[in-house]
């Protein structure tokens, strides 16, 4: 099989993810791990194995930003071979898309020429900040399968439960830092995986102040609460309680997270041509975050 060819899209305020996601592809080149503008970034992958630990199956091969000097340092840093100066010119390099900006706001105007071009993409949390532009770009794809959008976290091996420990949990409490708009999903959708019999929606709502967000869900079946601590440091954990069993799961681990995510957009979505998280799964977690947003 042929390596696949990725495009990333990037940058956007406070977000490193066209670095690390295309070093997991590609390895880093040390001599520009100071020049990284997330120190956290070369500081994970240097406890990483490369080439052993990236993943084997595709290459980042171009880089598109709206500065190309970042581009270009993204592109050192990551061992991309290839600034591109145009959407335009990425989609004909390319045979599947990496979207990693997190501002919602701007995914469906970098999205649009791939979607409309059949080129598989990943783009990166929040996906949209409502079910109407969500739908949008689904309604653009070519394919069921051509989009694939998730936090890493959902991929977290700490956040994994064996199903019948799943069957049983009816309430969920989790806890991130930052604010409910770009980093409740990190919580969300960890949390919906681990809640498979949760049942309909029934109700969402967010009683935080200006400075935090504390955001409860109801389903038929269970029910949740996401607390984002806004500038107070919160550990990235998720509490659960089951009719049997319960306990707590602490994420530690950025690195795998990344891959198992990225690897199963290669594997799922352009290899097989699959859809490894349903639409309706996807527009739940949507509904959520936009219910949850304040103002």
């Amino acid at each position: 099989m042929k390596m696949l060819r990725l495009g990333i899209i990037g940058i956007s305020e406070g977000n490193g993810h066209p670095y690390s996601w295309s070093a997991i592809f590609n390895g880093y080149n040390k001599e520009y791990a100071n020049d990284c503008p997330f120190p956290v970034i070369p500081d994970y992958l240097s406890k990483q194995q490369f080439p052993a630990d990236q993943i084997q199956s595709a290459r980042v091969t171009c880089v598109w930003t709206q500065d190309i000097e970042q581009s270009r340092a993204i592109a050192q840093f990551s061992n991309i071979d290839h600034v591109c100066e145009s959407l335009e010119e990425m989609a004909e390099l390319v045979d599947a898309m990496l979207l990693a900006r997190d501002d919602a706001e701007t995914h469906f105007e970098y999205a649009i020429p791939f979607l409309k071009s059949g080129i598989p993409i990943f783009i990166d949390k929040p996906f949209a900040y409502s079910t109407q532009e969500a739908q949008l770009m689904l309604d653009n794809c070519q394919y069921e399968w051509q989009l694939f959008t998730c936090s890493a976290l959902r991929f977290a091996k700490e956040f994994q439960l064996a199903e019948e420990l799943k069957i049983q949990i009816q309430h969920i409490e989790a806890g991130i830092g930052k604010r409910w708009n770009k980093y409740g999903i990190h919580i969300l959708e960890p949390s919906v995986q681990l809640l498979p019999h949760r049942g309909k929606l029934l109700s969402v709502s967010n009683t935080g102040d200006e400075f935090s967000d504390d955001v409860s869900v109801i389903w038929e079946n269970a029910s949740a609460r996401f607390r984002c601590t806004g500038d107070q440091p919160s550990p990235l954990e998720i509490n659960y309680e089951g009719s049997k069993h319960s306990g707590k799961l602490s994420f530690s681990d950025t690195y795998n997270c990344f891959k198992a995510s990225l690897q199963c957009f290669v594997d799922k979505v352009v290899i097989s041509k699959s859809l490894p998280i349903t639409r309706t799964e996807t527009l739940e977690i949507i509904t959520i975050l936009e219910k949850g947003l304040k103002g």
